[in-house]
């Protein structure tokens, strides 16, 4: 089956803990993001705080050098480390991202197959979370890493 892609409403967005969230769009209940579809990345696997990516590096995302660019990295290192803060929302809570920081450890090539990216909560708060991923190749090899501080607070439905 093809995924869906798009955005829930806001409404349904906030009816749910982020936990079932992100399960009921692992399991096609919800669309995956838009971004997902354009930079050829899947949210793959979901649990309390904790979440992977998948992605398939490719020539259409090479930058001048014929390396991976580094933004496509910054997006699935993002993605992951907001994800797994998505993960501990309760109903009626949002987040935003107040910073993040990357280190790039070895190029991602476009052939270097598919890479996982792991992403996990260190700390929740009452308002600020902080998470760090990894992103690994086919071999387990580390390629890059981050740390994301995230700012919760209760949100209110459309309308």
């Amino acid at each position: 089956m093809q995924p869906a892609y798009g955005v829930v409403s806001r409404d349904v967005l906030l009816a749910e803990d982020g936990l079932s969230f992100l399960r009921a769009m692992l399991e096609g209940r919800h669309p995956g993001p838009p971004i997902a579809e354009t930079l050829d990345f899947t949210l793959s696997e979901v649990a309390q705080g904790a979440v992977v990516f998948t992605g398939q590096p490719g020539a259409r995302f090479l930058n001048p050098l014929g390396t991976v660019h580094g933004g496509w990295t910054a997006t699935l290192l993002d993605s992951a480390m907001a994800c797994a803060v998505h993960a501990t929302l309760a109903a009626g809570e949002g987040y935003t991202t107040l910073e993040m920081k990357l280190n790039y450890v070895r190029p991602v090539l476009p052939d270097g197959g598919p890479v996982r990216c792991e992403g996990r909560v260190i700390h929740r708060g009452g308002s600020i979370a902080t998470s760090e991923s990894r992103l690994l190749d086919a071999r387990g090899k580390l390629l890059a890493h981050g740390t994301e501080t995230c700012m919760i607070f209760g949100a209110k439905p459309a309308g």
